[in-house]
């Protein structure tokens, strides 16, 4: 025994030494211990702990996915950041980076933690690192809590983003399992116990059989029969092409139609002299310069200025310098000096352009505030430009806004009526209802097929990633609001898409090829 520690202590071992010492900081040979047969992996207080790194590991994981998935929402995180703090920060992008370093840090040292106890030695984590486990445990925590509150729809874009991943993630974790099998298959072997046999392989052969039978659960419409699949959602640009342009521009919207938009969608406000122009937030600041025109009056409600007063403003700088979404492209230079003087856009000629070129167009249409000249009028006017000065077809008008929709009907019948909410198909037929515009994360292709069998077609928002619009067209929609019209077009089919038939073979084969090479890893 002495002498096999001696020369353990002298062999040359570069591998686990450098295993050791980025784990436990113990670069030299004699500091390490070797794992005993029949003996715990580590001591006490390490026993205690590696749960805990297990734990900082997975809370990360959950962490990084879940807000890698929120990617199609960045610009509304950062928006809603905007309206507390007051400057424009790409902060979901920090948040991002932040994320998949934390979890690269704690990965490596489970991943070291593993090699170690595969090569049988003991496991002893430096004091740094588990105040480094510490934070990331706690800081992944927090940010699941913070977000599950303040922005608890994300979840629904999680269960959502399964439908597309989960054939991968079950790959991904099998292959995990298959790793893990040689230092569990190790320290089992080594165990003189058959207690301690059955507590290391007991969980392990737990997680990997519920492993093996995930997939029976899983759903996902992009699994479908060959030629199942209907026609490609067509797209509308929200607020234009706020990626390649200021958004709710006359240059966005051109910009929606050079690149194949189907349709165009906005905001409409109308001005304290009962002019309806286009405007997102209820006040000017980050989307105009109104803070070196009037800066005075950087809080007050846009509907409160007059439109002469709104022209002085310019809505395109501000796209420029705060560049709103972090996967941007480079413009040109032409197209820089064309945002530079963009300029706050009329109702009355959105409608003109989107009549030229035969486009839809939906909007939401805000109230004006208390002591509004078109407080009660605001419908009304709004009507006045689209019948009277626009000249845009009716049929064209996708009608949302729900107060005073019999009137609507009435002096507006060619308008296709549109609704911000589900409801039963026979309420929907009674007022009239053709379309429904919902959030996607209401995205059910049971519910998309029930109203398109009653002509009532679907319309989701805001669908900007590529995995996300694949979702909708696999389900059915019929049309997506989206900021990326220049990405979404080039998609000739969803990233996602096989039969039943493959999906089963893809299953039973990753399952049998996991089970053999556990199968030999234990035999050996």
């Amino acid at each position: 025994v002495v002498r096999r520690r001696l020369l353990q202590r002298y062999e040359h071992q570069p591998f686990i030494s450098c295993l050791a010492g980025f784990y436990s900081c113990r670069w030299k040979r004699y500091q390490r211990r070797r794992t005993e047969p029949g003996k715990c992996c580590c001591k006490t207080r390490e026993c205690v702990f590696f749960p805990l790194l297990v734990g900082a590991f997975c809370f990360s994981l959950v962490f990084l996915y879940m807000w890698g998935e929120a990617k199609n929402d960045y610009n509304n995180f950062d928006w809603y950041n905007y309206g507390n703090l007051g400057f424009w920060f790409l902060w979901s992008l920090v948040l991002l980076i932040v994320a998949a370093i934390l979890f690269m840090y704690i990965t490596l040292l489970l991943v070291l933690a593993m090699c170690l106890l595969a090569e049988g030695q003991q496991l002893y984590l430096h004091w740094s690192h588990k105040i480094g486990t510490f934070l990331v445990l706690g800081f992944s925590i927090t940010a699941l809590f913070i977000l599950s509150v303040l922005w608890g729809d994300q979840w629904k874009t999680v269960r959502l983003s399964f439908q597309i991943t989960a054939p991968y993630l079950h790959i991904g974790a099998i292959t995990i399992m298959v790793l893990l099998s040689w230092p569990v298959a190790l320290h089992t072997i080594r165990a003189d116990k058959k207690v301690v046999q059955v507590i290391i392989v007991g969980p392990y052969l737990a997680i990997l059989l519920f492993l093996f039978l995930i997939p029976l659960g899983m759903y996902s419409p992009c699994i479908r029969e060959m030629g199942t699949l209907g026609p490609k959602p067509a797209l509308i640009g929200h607020r234009g092409a706020p990626m390649l342009a200021p958004e709710n521009t006359e240059m966005s919207f051109q910009k929606t139609i050079e690149y194949g938009g189907d349709g165009l969608e906005t905001d409409v406000t109308i001005s304290y002299d009962g002019v309806p122009f286009l405007m997102h937030d209820s006040t000017l600041r980050r989307t105009t310069n109104i803070k070196e025109v009037y800066p005075n009056d950087t809080t007050q409600n846009a509907a409160l200025f007059s439109w002469d007063t709104l022209q002085e403003l310019n809505a395109g700088m501000w796209f420029l310098k705060d560049k709103p979404f972090s996967c941007m492209g480079s413009l040109s230079r032409a197209d820089q000096n064309q945002a530079m003087n963009q300029s706050i856009y009329k109702l009355s000629n959105f409608l003109r352009l989107a009549d030229s070129q035969n486009k839809l167009v939906i909007f939401d249409l805000y109230r004006p505030p208390e002591k509004h000249p078109y407080r009660n009028s605001w419908i009304n006017r709004t009507l006045e430009v689209i019948l009277n000065e626009s000249g845009i077809r009716p049929s064209l008008v996708l009608w949302l806004e729900n107060d005073m929709r019999s009137f609507v009907q009435s002096v507006a019948p060619g308008f296709q009526q549109t609704v911000g909410s589900k409801a039963p198909v026979e309420d929907l037929l009674l007022d009239n209802i053709v379309k429904l515009n919902l959030a996607y994360t209401e995205m059910s292709s049971e519910d998309i097929r029930k109203y398109a069998e009653a002509n009532i077609t679907t319309n989701l928002y805001v669908v900007n990633e590529p995995w996300l619009f694949s979702l909708a067209w696999c389900s059915g929609a019929h049309s997506v609001t989206t900021n990326a019209v220049h990405t979404l077009k080039n998609l000739s089919q969803p990233l996602f898409l096989m039969t039943p038939q493959q999906y089963n073979i893809m299953w039973i084969l990753t399952d049998l090829t996991s089970v053999l090479l556990i199968s030999l890893i234990f035999a050996l």
